[in-house]
Parts: C-alpha cells; structure tokens; sequence
C-alpha cells in the first residue's frame, strides 16, 4: 500500500463533456486547435473555478480574520471553508494542520526554514534524490550551507526508479533527520514508493516530506495511510489558481517549529521587548493571505472531487499505455524513464533535434509541450540529456490528443533527418 486508491476497474469518464468545462481549450494555435500538453507545469482552469473566484470579489470580498462586519465575516468563512475542503482532500486528521502558502516551493522553504533551523540539529542530515525538481532541492542545499547540515542524494535507477536500497544506505546511520522526496516526478513521470519511503525514514528515526505538486493531480492521495509528516502540494497544477499552495503537516510538529515570516495575523501579542505567535495554523500565514486564490482552489477541489479522483486516475492510466506505445514506436525517439509505477508526464528526446527547437516545431501545429530541464539540472545529468520536452496530461486530455502527439513527432523526426 503506497497510500494511493487504485480502480478495481475502469470507470466511466466522458472526457468530451469534461472539455467543455475548460473555456481555453476551444481556442485555436496559429490557426491549429490547441493541445495542450503542459498540464505538469501549470493546468488550466475549469469554468467552476473561475465562476467562484469571480463571485467572491463580486459579493464578498474584503479582508479576513479582522473585521467585525458582515463582508470580512463572509470572506473569513470562505477562507476557512477552503482549509477544510483541503483536509477533506488530503485526510488530515485536524483541519489546523493545514498551512496556506503561495505555491509548493514556499511550503517547502517553510520546512526548510522553521522545522530545519528550528528542529534539526547541525551534524543531522537531510536526505533528497535525484529526481526533485529545484524546490525540493536547493531549499536543503541553502539549509546545509547555513546550518551545518548534510544533505545527502539518493540514487535513481536507470528505469528512473528511485533506488530504494541506496536510500536505506543513506539511512543507516541514524543520522538523518528529514527525508524528502517526490511522490511524483515532474519529469520521468515516475510515483514513488511514499509508504515504503515513509515506513524506512521512520524506522531510522527521520521523518518524511512529500512534495506531491504532481501526484495530488493524478490519484488520491491519504496522508494518513502514507504517515507522512509533511505533505505540500500548489493549487495551479490542480487546476486552480496560481497563488495559492498548502503545506500538511502533523500538528506535533508545527506546534514545535518557530514562524517563518513575520507580520500581522501571525501573532498573539507584540510588545516593545517582543513577541507571542499565533498557534497554528496562524503562526505560519503573515500578512494578508491569497483569500481569492482559496476560494479558487476550494472549486477546484469541488470540481476533482465531483468526477472522482479514481476515475481521473483511470482515464489517465489509459493514457499513460497508450503514450507508452504509440511514443516507443517512434524511430530515433528517447523516452526517458520506465518505471512501473507513473503517472501522465512523459519527458522524451528526438535524435539530435534540440529540445527548444522540437518545442517550437510541435506549437506550429498547436501542441503545447515543455522543454528545458523542468527544474530539474541534477536529474538530467544523471539521465545524460541537456534538455527534453515533456508532455504532461491532464484530466482534459484525449486519447485523440495522444495519437496527434505521436504523430506530429513522427513527422518531426522527418523534418529533422
């Protein structure tokens, strides 16, 4: 058990009816329809969620948690109702366990800063992989210059696995404090073992932090059945707005870390000599909060929630088989990663057409895809590319939209011969 809910079998998903629900996707690229294919990097946005952010500022806006009138009582409950629906999501055994933030990488800074500065000692590790993206990598990087910590990185497979017996290695002295790692890569598409990781990082005394920016788009996700200990995930990739992020963690814990930012709303008491922090999750959420940016990701959990994450994870597992081999057939085209377990981002390189090229290349027929290193420069090196484009799905995406990729890139490596 890896704290994912699989479907026992397929289950009905009418993608078509599901498009409607997303204005962008009936506009056209350079005359062409679009296909957008860059859901890993940031999804677009269902009508639902732009209807309730829209209403709020229309009917209800003013700011939380300090008024005595009826406007900031109404958008203090608004706010607060996004809190809940978020642990709803998640399974968060107390709905003050749930931090906002403004996206994944400040939630991740936050541990970095209060439990890592506050809670680790210096001479404790920190151990991350090869696969993270940046913000799950340089906030450890900067804590181990700063703090006396050593960060440890382990492996990946060559099938883009993470190598589970180099991560108990680095476990075995029990000097690790933290352990964090993707429960989705943003680039090999590769889901990792959370239960597994969570199970080895307790049994050598660390504890876990998941990045799950990708994952919580693609199955449902349990913190509980996970254990984790910190769990963040951004609300743009769950077709909500930029903005807004969420930071889990187990309420020990944020009660043991010192504030991170401070300013208004997360304090109790200030005097001359000094302060008294708010308890959490006030404690860790200064200055005004992304009020309409809660709003917006309360629908956009509303909104996953009413298809059902189970049938989302079924209609994208169909897509992942068939990338897998419409994508392998193709001549002189380098899919990189074959993990068993992986959700719709597939990272790929075309013989010796650069990246950026191959990119601008797939945008003349309307295909929307990434390329670069996805914010990720260390697993490139390991993988021996400079640079891939990746294609990422999302609960619009068709199995039309899958064979035109195949065969826009079947034509490209043409063009490129």
């Amino acid at each position: 058990m890896d704290g994912t809910v699989r479907p026992s079998s397929a289950l009905a998903f009418d993608v078509r009816r599901v498009r409607q629900d997303f204005p962008i996707l009936s506009t056209t690229v350079h005359g062409k329809p679009l296909v957008f294919l860059d859901s890993g990097a940031s999804a677009q946005k269902p009508r639902a969620v732009l209807d309730a952010m829209l209403r709020m500022m229309e009917t209800s806006y003013a700011n939380v948690h300090r008024g005595a009138y009826h406007l900031s009582e109404a958008s203090t409950a608004a706010y607060e109702a996004a809190r809940e629906a978020v642990a709803r999501f998640l399974n968060a055994r107390d709905v003050r366990e749930v931090v906002f933030t403004t996206n994944s990488t400040a939630a991740i800074n936050l541990v970095a800063h209060s439990y890592g500065r506050g809670v680790l000692k210096p001479g404790q590790a920190v151990v991350v992989t090869e696969m993270e993206h940046h913000a799950n990598f340089v906030p450890w990087q900067m804590l181990a210059q700063a703090h006396g910590i050593e960060l440890r990185i382990a492996d990946v497979t060559d099938a883009g696995e993470l190598d589970m017996a180099d991560l108990e290695a680095k476990l075995a002295d029990g000097k690790v404090g933290l352990v964090a790692v993707t429960h989705m890569s943003n680039v090999l598409g590769t889901v990792t073992p959370a239960a597994r990781i969570a199970a080895l990082a307790h049994a050598n005394g660390a504890k876990v932090l998941f990045d799950g920016s990708q994952a919580v788009v693609h199955r449902r996700v349990d913190v509980q059945a996970l254990e984790a200990d910190f769990y963040v995930f951004t609300g743009h990739k769950l077709y909500g707005p930029t903005g807004i992020g969420v930071l889990w963690g187990r309420m020990e814990l944020l009660d043991a870390m010192p504030p991170f930012l401070g300013g208004g709303d997360m304090i109790s008491e200030v005097t001359r000599e000094g302060f008294r922090p708010a308890p959490v999750p006030a404690k860790f959420e200064a200055g005004t909060p992304p009020i309409v940016e809660a709003v917006g990701l309360h629908a956009a959990i509303d909104y996953v929630s009413a298809i059902g994450m189970d049938a989302i994870e079924a209609h994208e597992r169909a897509l992942v088989d068939q990338a897998m081999a419409k994508l392998s057939a193709i001549e002189d085209l380098t899919l990189i990663g074959r993990a068993q377990d992986r959700g719709g981002v597939f990272s790929f390189a075309l013989g010796n057409a650069h990246a950026h090229d191959l990119s601008t290349l797939l945008d003349r027929v309307g295909i929307a895809v990434r390329a670069g290193r996805h914010c990720a420069e260390p697993l490139h090196v390991r993988i021996g590319h400079d640079s891939t484009c990746r294609a990422s799905f999302g609960l619009y995406t068709t199995h039309e939209e899958v064979d035109f990729l195949a065969e826009a890139l079947a034509s490209a490596r043409r063009f490129f011969t």
